[in-house]
């Protein structure tokens, strides 16, 4: 994916990568207790939920018994979106947060109005996402521009196509330990430590 982002697949089977700063980089805003649960356990379980059911989906072909395809494909969808975007998520943020690179500028000025205003937009849709999910700002390839999303759980109302550069949690054990009910607080406090060094490296590798 990145170079900033550890092995999220290896020895043919998707992997926790490692955590690219110490669980308690990003305090006071992010702390280690909440970090440390969040990768250790949530990911880590998307993880494990998308092996086994690629076990499932192998198993099911080599009986000839598809019988329960929807809802394998279901969880591959869950567990396997689950797992992308928090493997970004932990490079989407670094201690201290960083400056908007230049190429990224420009692209999020040409298509945002400002620097300033991308960054409001994604704030925004980030704590108006319903329920659980994530605020994502992706390259969408076929016009060739930076567009503002809302995920639920993981995977819906996706575009297909589009590369996410910069993922935000908004699921609820993300910030509760820390932020309680208060997303809010928890997405002004993410916009701080915001990697945009990172968004750009993708949109570079776009």
């Amino acid at each position: 994916m990145s170079k900033d982002i550890g092995p999220a697949f290896e020895g043919g089977k998707y992997v926790l990568p490692a955590l690219p700063y110490a669980e308690n980089a990003l305090e006071p805003l992010y702390e280690a207790r909440t970090v440390k649960l969040h990768h250790d356990k949530h990911h880590a379980g998307y993880v494990k939920g998308l092996n086994a059911t690629l076990e499932k989906l192998q198993a099911a072909r080599e009986a000839g018994d598809l019988a329960a395809v929807t809802a394998l494909l279901r969880d591959l969808a869950f567990h396997g979106s689950g797992h992308v975007l928090h493997t970004l998520f932990w490079s989407s943020m670094t201690p201290g947060g960083s400056e908007v690179p230049d190429a990224l500028a420009k692209a999020m000025t040409r298509d945002f109005g400002s620097v300033d205003k991308a960054k409001a937009q994604f704030a925004a849709a980030t704590k108006a996402v319903e329920a659980s999910g994530w605020g994502i700002l992706a390259h969408e390839p076929l016009a060739d521009k930076l567009v503002i999303l809302q995920a639920e759980k993981h995977q819906n109302l996706a575009i297909w196509g589009v590369k996410p550069l910069l993922v935000c949690d908004v699921w609820e054990h993300a910030y509760y330990l820390q932020y309680a009910n208060d997303r809010g607080a928890w997405v002004d406090g993410f916009m701080k430590v915001a990697n945009w060094r990172f968004a750009a490296s993708r949109l570079a590798g776009k």
